[in-house]
């Protein structure tokens, strides 16, 4: 901890804790979060690989990593302070009052922005969810808390085993099937969602039941004041065939998010960035779903690992 100084906790979790921090030779503001390191050595090896993966992401809608270090049996991960909280906070103090269009699309594209990237070095988030989204005071949207994620071997892997939040996880998961980065798609979905209604897209009184209205994949309309666009991408996101979900790179080339593309990077960066992606979508075309199959797949517990449900 030599060379900051604590201010508050800012937030708490099965890792360990959230710190507010501020670094003394620069007087910066920092989050540093802090976590137990296992004994076994295996343990260990896994609570580093969050570090080392931040420290790989580096993109304008992904939180900042600064640095990492170990004492007293804690790892700690400093990184960018976000000052504006998380998305999970802000639908929460909307109390009801629904976001415009203009706002959810901005956010929204800077979060695919954010998944572009990370999919494109063979990263799954795994843990994507509104409070996993941060904000900036002057708008930036950032995807944090890599702690869940993983690294494919290849482009065309898959994954078995699973870390995530339930109200985000998509019916392959459910259905005990290897997953790939589609997964993160569906918990895009979820995100979008959440932000025209201010509530999750499925909700349930039990797990049983919850499992079932995802893999039904049944979904209330959005509110009327939304675009049949918007109605679209959202369906798009939540089909059940992962392989008939846009990639990110897809979604970044359509409609309003294509236009927004260039909106939402520097000026410094968006030959980087933008350019990059708009090049990779001029063929990209939405795949031709099949016809939705009549049965469903028996379900089963895949090897799923559980985050807090909020």
């Amino acid at each position: 901890m030599n060379g900051y100084v604590v201010l508050r906790v800012i937030g708490e979790g099965s890792f360990g804790r959230a710190l507010l921090v501020r670094q003394e030779s620069s007087n910066q503001m920092f989050a540093m979060k802090e976590i137990r390191l296992p004994k076994s050595l295996s343990g260990t090896q896994s609570s580093r690989k969050e570090a080392v993966l931040l420290a790989k992401m580096k993109h304008p809608n992904i939180v900042a990593f600064q640095e990492s270090f170990e004492a007293e049996g804690h790892l700690y991960i400093v990184m960018e302070y976000c000052d504006g909280g998380d998305l999970m906070q802000k639908i929460k103090h909307q109390k009801g009052k629904l976001f415009p269009e203009d706002t959810i699309l901005n956010w929204f594209t800077q979060m695919c922005l954010a998944v572009n990237h990370i999919h494109k070095k063979r990263v799954l988030h795994r843990d994507i969810k509104s409070k996993n989204i941060f904000l900036t005071q002057n708008g930036k949207v950032k995807l944090g808390d890599f702690g869940s994620a993983r690294l494919l071997s290849n482009p065309m892997a898959f994954a078995c085993t699973y870390v995530g939040t339930p109200y985000y996880v998509p019916p392959e998961i459910w259905e005990n099937m290897p997953y790939n980065n589609k997964s993160d798609i569906w918990s895009l979905g979820c995100i979008l969602y959440e932000l025209c209604t201010l509530k999750h897209p499925f909700q349930a009184n039990s797990w049983k039941s919850l499992i079932l209205k995802i893999c039904q994949g049944s979904l209330r309309p959005l509110p009327p004041q939304y675009s049949c666009e918007l109605q679209h991408l959202i369906k798009q996101m939540f089909k059940r065939n992962p392989s008939h979900r846009p990639s990110a790179t897809t979604l970044l080339s359509r409609g309003s998010l294509a236009r927004l593309v260039r909106k939402c990077l520097p000026p410094e960066i968006i030959t980087e960035y933008g350019e990059q992606v708009l090049e990779e979508t001029k063929n990209s075309k939405p795949s031709t779903p099949r016809k939705k199959g009549k049965n469903f797949r028996k379900l089963t517990f895949c090897s799923i690992s559980f985050q807090s449900v909020v």
